[in-house]
């Protein structure tokens, strides 16, 4: 006997993606997240594309792969989904040493960072 499996921890009408490990603050990365959070996927798609930030192109595949997976493993209509999540956190922090003045040095850090993004299907009303 094998044992039971774990029930799936989304609901049946949410799906999500996950980006591990991305160059670039949380801080930085949460500005992207809070930009999209609530919107309809299409339109966050836009806001994602016409952005100047340099993580931006990360973000929006992350949320392609989050569509694609709820249209393709959980049959959910595209048109119908909405950005119901979004977070960040933090990932491991490469430290550095640079040389500085009178022969000391200082401690330059760069962060990574891990994003989340869950997608919802929400029925629209119907139009008479």
């Amino acid at each position: 006997m094998s044992k039971p499996s774990n029930p799936r921890a989304l609901a049946d009408n949410e799906a999500k993606a996950v980006a591990n490990t991305l160059r670039v603050s949380p801080q930085k990365l949460n500005l992207l997240a809070q930009l999209i959070r609530g919107k309809k996927v299409d339109r966050a798609l836009a806001d994602l594309e016409f952005s100047r930030k340099r993580i931006a192109h990360e973000v929006k595949k992350t949320l392609e792969s989050a569509i694609a997976n709820a249209e393709n493993n959980h049959g959910l209509d595209v048109d119908d989904l909405i950005v119901a999540q979004a977070f960040v956190g933090k990932s491991l922090v490469m430290r550095r040493f640079a040389a500085r003045a009178r022969g000391r040095s200082s401690r330059i850090e760069k962060p990574f960072a891990n994003l989340t993004i869950i997608v919802r299907e929400v029925e629209t009303p119907a139009k008479a």
